[in-house]
C-alpha cells in the first residue's frame, strides 16, 4: 500500500471507522468516541473516549485506532488519547448508529 501524505481530518476519520467496537459492533466515529483529530506534516493525533470509564476495551481500541491511522499514514507520527471529558452521551452518535443499534433518533429503544 502507498503511503498517504495528505493527513486530512475526513481522511484520518475515514480510517478510524475501520475500528469496530466488538461489543457493539459498530465504528468508533459512527458511536461519536472520537473528539478530536488535529494532523500536520509530520504527526497525526486523535483524541477518543469509550462509552464508559470502566469500559475493558479501551486500551484495545484506543490502540487499534492507532493501528490503522499508522497503516494508512505511514509518514505520520499517529498519537491516540483516551479522555473522559467529557463524558460520552447517546446523542453522540450518529444517526447511522442509532439505526444499526435499534435505537430511536432520541436514543430510546425502537
Amino acid at each position: 500500500m502507498e503511503p498517504v501524505t495528505d493527513a486530512t481530518e475526513g481522511r484520518i476519520r475515514d480510517a478510524l471507522r475501520e475500528v469496530i467496537d466488538p461489543e457493539l459492533g459498530v465504528n468508533i466515529v459512527d458511536l461519536g468516541l472520537v473528539y478530536a483529530i488535529e494532523s500536520d506534516d509530520q504527526a497525526v493525533h486523535v483524541r477518543m473516549t469509550m462509552t464508559t470509564p470502566s469500559c475493558p476495551m479501551g486500551s484495545m481500541l484506543a490502540e487499534e485506532a492507532r493501528a490503522v491511522v499508522s497503516r494508512r499514514f505511514t509518514n505520520h507520527r499517529v498519537d491516540v488519547d483516551l479522555v473522559w471529558d467529557p463524558p460520552w452521551r447517546a446523542d453522540m452518535m450518529s444517526q447511522l448508529a442509532r439505526i444499526e443499534l435499534g435505537l430511536q433518533p432520541d436514543g430510546n429503544v425502537v
